[in-house]
């Protein structure tokens, strides 16, 4: 652990000495290999259509309160563990489907600590895995797998069938493509994480496309309780520097000996601004709305007439690129759990949780493809929901703060 530990230090105080060069994002196949780009207007070859991407990430997390019991920070969950972590090494390999070459795909694969949270149930998780960190799973996942067509109708439908990334939230699973390196509550409690499902996708408009489809649940490649769920957006983009992204996800994810008969539907309704219109900067806000019918939390309890719950919340990014090696990003959270359904880890459900959340993150292009970010986390909660003691049954704090260390690497 020390030497883990040193070797992390080390490669952040490289952050302040080792020249920039340019970070790598996801490369096509064809730039990889040498090949001429094709003339701006023309039609691109299969090579630069197909996109490879790969990283590989490591963390330190320091609690500057009290950890909780097993030295961890309670309702974080991708920086969970206190301490180092190898938190990801992925491969993704992409081509969005064309008029020339109607057919896309995508496969993306995961090794890592991180892997254990994108698990859906049914790959590499099974039933009586408890969430919310999966422990006894496999440190390998496969969270997307997927292929599209593009079919010659009106200005272009495309239907995309397997399992994907999830259409709801800004931030997403893959820690590189976020502003922040620790995800929000809004993505780690409050939405889904992966779908199995299909998906229609229409432009009716440069500015206006619609999305609609099916998936089997809330991070499921598994069918709990053979219904469907519905899912959908509508994206709103009058321009490549504004854009307006609402979406939904309804259905029951209860199994069928929890509803007792009826139908029990859990949704989501989930709204992104983006907009970048000011030289190197990007403004962003998240909003969630979601619950659940008879919530299986609440109906545990025995003792209430109303068993629905609610949660949902906002959040708000400031990012500045004050040179092409150096970014910070703030984000302010406010979520919203009133009976606690989705704070359950440390507290009892029934009980009101508001947790508010300031996030400071300075992030710099070591050499090429390395990237470090230093980040300064506050958690703040309106009831005591941290620092779990007693065996790991009481919270003792209202707050907690952490300091972390992160490095990636992108290989393209």
């Amino acid at each position: 652990m020390r030497t883990r530990r040193a070797t992390l230090l080390g490669c952040l105080v490289m952050i302040v000495l080792v020249a920039p060069g340019a970070a790598r994002a996801q490369q096509s196949v064809a730039d990889l290999l040498g090949r001429p780009a094709t003339p701006e207007g023309g039609t691109k070859t299969y090579l630069e259509e197909l996109m490879l991407y790969s990283y590989i990430e490591n963390s330190f997390v320091w609690n500057l309160r009290t950890a909780g019991r097993g030295d961890v920070n309670e309702l974080r969950f991708y920086d969970h563990d206190n301490g180092y972590t190898f938190n990801v090494a992925e491969l993704s390999v992409k081509k969005d489907p064309s008029e020339r070459y109607r057919l896309g795909y995508g496969v993306v694969i995961t090794a890592g600590l991180d892997s254990q949270k994108n698990h859906s149930l049914g790959i590499f998780r099974d039933r009586d895995d408890q969430p919310p960190f999966f422990r006894n799973t496999e440190k390998f996942d496969l969270p997307e797998a997927y292929a599209s067509f593009l079919v010659p109708v009106g200005n272009g439908l495309t239907l995309k069938a397997g399992k994907w990334a999830t259409l709801i939230g800004y931030e997403g699973y893959e820690s590189p493509k976020n502003l922040n390196f620790s995800r929000d509550f809004l993505y780690t409690l409050g939405t889904p994480y992966t779908h199995t499902g299909a998906l229609a996708s229409y432009p009716f408009f440069k500015w206006l496309t619609v999305t609609l489809g099916f998936t089997n649940g809330w991070d499921g490649a598994d069918n709990n309780n053979g219904y469907l769920r519905a899912i959908g957006q509508v994206a709103f983009t009058p321009s490549d520097k504004f854009s307006i992204t609402t979406s939904f996800h309804v259905g029951p994810e209860q199994n069928r000996s929890q509803m007792h008969g009826g139908v029990n539907n859990r949704w989501i309704v989930d709204t992104t601004i983006l907009y970048t219109g000011v030289d190197k900067l990007t403004l962003a806000a998240n909003f969630d709305f979601a619950g659940e019918e008879n919530d299986p939390a609440l109906v545990a309890l025995g003792t209430r007439k109303d068993n629905n719950s609610r949660w949902g919340g906002v959040a708000g990014y400031v990012a500045y690129d004050w040179t092409k090696a150096l970014r910070t990003v703030f984000r302010a959270e406010y979520f919203s759990d009133p009976q606690a359904v989705r704070s359950s880890e440390t507290v009892v459900a029934g009980h009101n949780v508001d947790l508010v959340s300031l996030t400071a993150t300075v992030e710099y292009k070591i050499w090429r493809g390395l990237v470090g970010r230093l980040e300064f986390r506050y958690d703040e909660a309106n009831r005591r929901a941290f620092s779990l003691q007693n065996h790991g049954l009481t919270p003792t704090s209202h707050a907690q703060d952490t300091l972390t260390g992160a490095l990636y690497y992108s290989f393209f």
